[in-house]
């Protein structure tokens, strides 16, 4: 691995001119933040690192041009994604730990390890992303491969698109993975209109944009959450260290609990979330149960049903190109009071009624066009400074993306599992959730030293046991 491999990739004629950095690119790559994406893979066998260099060459280097250029501005200060050549092995890490100990000891050298990835910045002058191939076993995988990201180069769905075009299904690699099928469009929304019918939603929509709106612009600039056991508060939160950890639960039980209550399966763990994360609030101390403290809950703005195509993604397309196209959505956490400890499904209902009244608003759309204007009129630094803002007043952020059905393969190495984190957001917690075959994997990412990641996680499968419970019982 120490020889130098120069690469520098082949695209078609259009696609050789310098690109400009998208308005989300600038905000998340700026003096006030850097945002970065850890996609974890946990392999079946120990990891073969002779194959990483010439997978890299000819499998993800082509992906997009964006993975072969560097972010530079020019004379007027417009950033824009410039060409160079990579040199493939600087991007690839691969640590040494101690020889001959127990997978439940390398455990504790693979969270350090990824807690000091997590935290340190990508270089700036060669492309934006790294891997690192960590070939002792723990108790979860004979080995992993880490994909390091700014969030810079695209959102979760670009970024995800991205991975998964590198892999083949483990059980026959002819054919392609295919991805759970998205809840169809009800009935009721492919009726005709009906001008009386839709006043009523009208002033509804209204109202709620106008709530919503207000509420979202408070939240961002003036009025913090109550500082409590999972939001600290301070400033400078995103340099702390962060301890990264996972639950895997079963799609199947998240499933029924859905048909049995009637919901989605986005309800059903949002309810589970901030259900555990108010039980870890409880039980530290009781006044914090009802404390003031928001979710940021992200939406992906594509109105598409499921990944696309890289030939598609990079295509000018605004429905489905390569990117960063998402919004954030503020949630409030449900208080948690006597009565919810005994009737968990309600925590489900109004975590349920909350997103579904906002969904039923304009108010994501104008935030955006706000933070649009603020770009326009004050420069992305200013905008930058808007969405620091937004997070550093939050509690947390929730995020989650669609995975496979089938088994995935990456050069002969089969994926066991699969889980991603964002890391350099000014926040104390922040949640990811993935599904992979038939398993939902829940990323949590704490502040280390702050948050107790054991009783956290502890809370949350405890949340998940009784509302299972609570709904098959039902």
């Amino acid at each position: 691995m120490g020889s130098k491999l120069q690469i520098k990739t082949e695209y078609k004629d259009e696609d050789t001119e310098d690109e400009p950095v998208s308005p989300t690119g600038q905000y998340f790559n700026s003096k006030t933040m850097s945002v970065r994406v850890l996609g974890i893979l946990e392999s079946e066998i120990s990891i073969d690192t002779s194959c990483a260099v010439p997978l890299l060459q000819e499998l993800f280097l082509p992906i997009n041009p964006r993975f072969s250029s560097i972010m530079v501005s020019d004379k007027k200060g417009v950033k824009k994604w410039k060409r160079v050549e990579v040199n493939l092995p600087d991007h690839v890490n691969i640590p040494n730990f101690p020889e001959g100990l127990s997978p439940e000891a390398y455990d504790d050298y693979f969270d350090e390890y990824l807690t000091e990835i997590a935290m340190k910045p990508l270089p700036s002058d060669r492309p934006l992303w790294d891997i690192h191939l960590i070939t002792y076993p723990t108790s979860k995988a004979a080995g992993h491969l880490i994909f390091k990201l700014h969030h810079a180069l695209g959102d979760g769905f670009s970024l995800m698109g991205a991975l998964l075009s590198c892999m083949q299904r483990a059980d026959n690699p002819s054919m392609p993975l295919t991805f759970p099928m998205l809840q169809p469009t009800s009935k009721a929304n492919s009726k005709p209109v009906d001008d009386v019918g839709c006043l009523p939603k009208t002033l509804s929509v209204t109202y709620n944009t106008t709530c919503d709106f207000g509420w979202s612009f408070l939240k961002s600039s003036l009025i913090a959450d109550d500082k409590t056991p999972i939001r600290s508060g301070g400033d400078g939160v995103e340099f702390h260290p962060v301890q990264i950890s996972t639950i895997a639960l079963s799609l199947d039980q998240i499933k029924q609990i859905k048909t049995n209550i009637g919901a989605t399966i986005n309800d059903v763990l949002t309810g589970i979330i901030f259900f555990g994360t108010r039980l870890y609030m409880q039980a530290t101390g009781r006044d914090f149960c009802n404390s003031e403290s928001t979710a940021l809950v992200l939406l992906n703005t594509r109105n598409i049903d499921g990944y696309k195509s890289i030939h598609e993604m990079v295509k000018n397309d605004s429905e489905t190109k390569w990117g960063n196209q998402f919004a954030f959505m503020h949630v409030a956490l449900p208080a948690l009071i006597d009565n919810k400890s005994s009737t968990p499904l309600e925590f489900i209902s109004e975590a349920k009624e909350i997103i579904k009244r906002k969904k039923n608003s304009l108010g994501v759309y104008l935030t955006g066009q706000s933070l649009e204007l603020i770009r326009k009129c004050r420069g992305p630094e200013v905008a930058a400074q808007f969405i620091h803002s937004t997070l550093q007043k939050s509690t947390m952020t929730v995020s989650s993306m669609i995975g496979p059905v089938e088994k995935m393969a990456l050069a002969n190495h089969e994926c066991k599992g699969l889980y991603f984190m964002v890391v350099g957001v000014p926040q104390s917690l922040t949640i990811t959730v993935l599904s992979y075959m038939r398993t939902i994997r829940i990323a949590i990412g704490v502040e280390k030293g702050y948050i107790d990641e054991q009783k956290f996680k502890s809370c949350i499968e405890n949340a998940f046991q009784l509302i299972y419970k609570a709904a098959v019982k039902n």
